[in-house]
C-alpha cells in the first residue's frame, strides 16, 4: 500500500501529469462547445473516455493524499468529484425534461476545471473568495447610494402622465417626445418609478448612454415638462457617475487588490518554508 501511495505521489508531482490533465480539460471544453452545434456518437465516445480519465485522476490524487482530512477539506477536490459524478448520471434515463436540462448544464461546468489547471488562476479565485466579505459591505454601501439617488431621481425627473396634461402642457409634452424619444423606443420613463430609477442608475454606472439620459431630461426641462433646471439635471448625473464609477467601484477594486497582495505574500512565505 505504501508503494502504491508513493507512486501516486510521484505521479502527482510530475509536470507531465498536470500538463496532460490540462490538455484533456481543454479538449473536453472544446467538445462541449462543439456539441452545441452537432451531436455525434464519436464525440460522445470521446467524452466518455475523458470522463474515465478524470475519474482516474481523482483516484490517483486520493491515493496520494496526506490524509483523509486534507483531501476532503480541499474545496477543489469536492468540485472535481461532483463534476465527475454528474458525468455518470444517465441523462437518457431521466424522464423529467427540466431535470435533464439541469444535468446537462451542470456537465458544462466541467469547463471550469481549467481554473484548477493554473496556480495563478487558483490564487485569483482564492483572492475573490477572501474578498467576499469586503465586497458584501461594498454592495451594502452601493445599495444605499443607489437607493438614495433613485428616490431623488423619481422626485425630480419623473415625467408627468400625458393623460393628465391639457392645453399648453400637453403640447409641450408632445414636442418633447418628438425631440427626445426614449431610447430604445419601447423603454419606459427612466425615472417613472423607484425600481426603474434604480435600473436607470445601474445602466448609467455601466456607461450605457448615460449622457443621453441627461440630454433628454435637459430637453424636458426646456419644455417645462419637468420643473427643474438643466443645471440640476447635469449636476445630478455627473455626481452619480463620479460617486458610482470612480469611488464605489474603486473600493471593490482596492479590496480585491489588497487581498491579492496579501494572498501572494502568504503564498511566497509558504513556498520559502
Amino acid at each position: 500500500m505504501d508503494f502504491i501511495r508513493q507512486t501516486a505521489r510521484q505521479i502527482c508531482k510530475q509536470r507531465w501529469f498536470d500538463l496532460g490533465i490540462m490538455a484533456i480539460i481543454v479538449i473536453n471544453s472544446v467538445l462541449i462547445g462543439v456539441e452545441t452545434y452537432i451531436s455525434h456518437p464519436h464525440i460522445t465516445a470521446i467524452q466518455n473516455v475523458i470522463l474515465g480519465i478524470f475519474t482516474i485522476e481523482i483516484i490517483i490524487r486520493f491515493i496520494a493524499r496526506d490524509s483523509l482530512k486534507s483531501f476532503f477539506s480541499d474545496g477543489w477536490n469536492w468540485f472535481d468529484m461532483i463534476l465527475v459524478l454528474i458525468g455518470y448520471v444517465p441523462v437518457s434515463f431521466i424522464p423529467n425534461s427540466s431535470t435533464t436540462m439541469v444535468i446537462r448544464v451542470l456537465r458544462i461546468f466541467r469547463v471550469l476545471r481549467l481554473l484548477r489547471a493554473s496556480k495563478e488562476i487558483k490564487l485569483i479565485i482564492t483572492v475573490l473568495l477572501k474578498s467576499i466579505t469586503a465586497m458584501f459591505y461594498n454592495v451594502i454601501l452601493f445599495s444605499i447610494f443607489i437607493y438614495l439617488f433613485a428616490i431623488i431621481g423619481v422626485g425630480l425627473f419623473r415625467l408627468p402622465d400625458p393623460k393628465s396634461l391639457t392645453g399648453e402642457e400637453a403640447k409641450q409634452y408632445e414636442l418633447f417626445i418628438q425631440e427626445a424619444p426614449n431610447s430604445p423606443s419601447n423603454s419606459s420613463d427612466p425615472y417613472g418609478s423607484l425600481d426603474e430609477a434604480m435600473f436607470t442608475l445601474f445602466r448609467a454606472l455601466t456607461g450605457d448612454d448615460w449622457t443621453d439620459l441627461r440630454y433628454n431630461l435637459v430637453t424636458a426641462s426646456e419644455h417645462g415638462v419637468i420643473k427643474v433646471s438643466s443645471t440640476v439635471v447635469t449636476v445630478y448625473h455627473v455626481l452619480w457617475f463620479v460617486i458610482s464609477a470612480f469611488l464605489l467601484l474603486n473600493l471593490v477594486t482596492g479590496a480585491i487588490i489588497n487581498n491579492y497582495q496579501m494572498a501572494k505574500e502568504e503564498k511566497d512565505h509558504n513556498t520559502k518554508e
